[in-house]
């Protein structure tokens, strides 16, 4: 079996010093599409924040895309994130940029030296969320969906190893918030990627059923040993 993409172990997950989870063991393989959900507060958002570094990881270990957790720099945050592409509730787009100079500032700021190696990356990443014809527009002018999906678009630029997704259909309507799960199945198909998805929209995974892992009373479980507790 491949070496997993995320392998924590008996690891104490803190936000502001408080608890939240403890003895967290969680494996993500190539291939796999996880949620993860539980109540607001249950600890979703902090799991995800320590996987991507924003949270120190003190107890426990952990390791992403080849990152030990426990051992990570300032200075080797850029690099995990580059591994890693990060979808959020609120989109998190720059305003006073176009669609394509948002995309082109990630590029920039990982690396990517070349402005027409960056232009055929953008326009291939906007084509393939279906958005090539409005690489122009500002934030402001699309819809929610449309900002979800330039989201996603910048999430896969760097042909992550892994897509965390934090409530990524959160701010959207029904209808709109299925187009975005049925864009992140194609691509988790087409890719491979594994994807760990926190929600608390169970009408998506009755839509789009995947493996379920559960926050509850302060631990991650698996949904098939919910009956344990």
């Amino acid at each position: 079996m491949d070496t997993p993409i995320v392998e924590i172990c008996n690891a104490n997950i803190y936000q502001n010093k408080n608890l939240v989870l403890s003895d967290v063991n969680l494996s993500v393989q190539k291939g796999q599409f996880i949620y993860l959900i539980g109540r607001t507060g249950s600890g979703k958002s902090s799991l995800l924040k320590t996987l991507y570094g924003d949270l120190e990881l003190t107890e426990g270990t952990g390791k992403v895309a080849g990152y030990d957790l426990r051992n990570l720099k300032r200075n080797d945050l850029p690099f995990l994130r580059r591994k890693i592409g990060i979808v959020f509730q609120d989109f998190q787009l720059l305003g006073d940029r176009s669609i394509f100079e948002n995309l082109e500032f990630v590029l920039q700021a990982t690396g990517w030296k070349n402005k027409m190696e960056r232009e055929v990356k953008i326009m291939e990443m906007l084509e393939l969320v279906d958005l090539k014809t409005k690489h122009f527009k500002f934030p402001y002018q699309l819809s929610g969906g449309e900002q979800q999906r330039v989201s996603v678009a910048r999430a896969l630029l760097n042909k992550p190893e892994l897509i965390l997704a934090d409530e990524p259909t959160g701010n959207l309507d029904p209808r709109t918030s299925d187009d975005i799960m049925s864009l992140l199945f194609s691509i988790h198909k087409e890719t491979q990627v594994p994807i760990f998805m926190a929600t608390h929209n169970y009408n998506l995974i009755e839509k789009f059923p995947a493996e379920i892992y559960k926050c509850v009373d302060g631990k991650i479980v698996k949904e098939e040993d919910l009956l344990l507790f």
